[in-house]
């Protein structure tokens, strides 16, 4: 796949999981469930902008250069710290609790196809530049991907909520 195609199934990919997001945090009972969706769906809003700069800078240039993709999210062992500090556990009415858990699915699935994709795309490009962008996607959709299955965990009994007084999703 010639990088134009990657950058626009990304565009595919990274839409879709910011519509799961988007329809979770508008049906989302719980305060805290929806600001997490809200942030996670600014982010995959903010790579969807990053995306189509990309993209019109190949049409452009016909080269792609791997312009600072920040993130709200953040890094794997500041997730992984605050998780283990975390000691609330998610009370939500049974219906509640399995609209959630769906929706948490939801986004499971598409953040792990998301992620693959990202690797394939990072394995499959001869550029170095185009590797190292397509690779700090692929970091940081494998975090939102933690997040997802932390939620999870919370809901299922294995693990904790992330409880929006006791940790910030956005990065600092």
């Amino acid at each position: 796949m010639t990088v134009e195609g990657i950058i626009r199934t990304a565009l595919q990919y990274e839409e879709k999981v910011r519509d799961v997001y988007r329809e979770a945090a508008a049906a989302a009972g719980d305060a805290t469930g929806r600001r997490v969706w809200e942030v996670l769906a600014r982010e995959e809003q903010g790579h969807l902008d990053y995306l189509h700069s990309r993209l019109e800078e190949w049409q452009k240039t016909g080269r792609v250069r791997a312009v600072e993709l920040g993130t709200l999210i953040p890094g794997r062992e500041r997730l992984e710290e605050a998780m283990k500090g975390l000691q609330q556990r998610v009370r939500l009415p049974e219906e509640e609790r399995d609209s959630a858990l769906a929706a948490l699915r939801r986004a499971e699935e598409a953040e792990r196809a998301t992620a693959a994709f990202y690797r394939q795309a990072v394995a499959s490009l001869p550029g170095e530049e185009e590797r190292r962008m397509f690779a700090r996607f692929l970091e940081i959709e494998e975090g939102h991907a933690r997040i997802v299955q932390a939620e999870i965990d919370a809901l299922t009994g294995l693990g904790f909520w992330f409880d929006m007084q006791e940790f910030r999703l956005e990065a600092e």
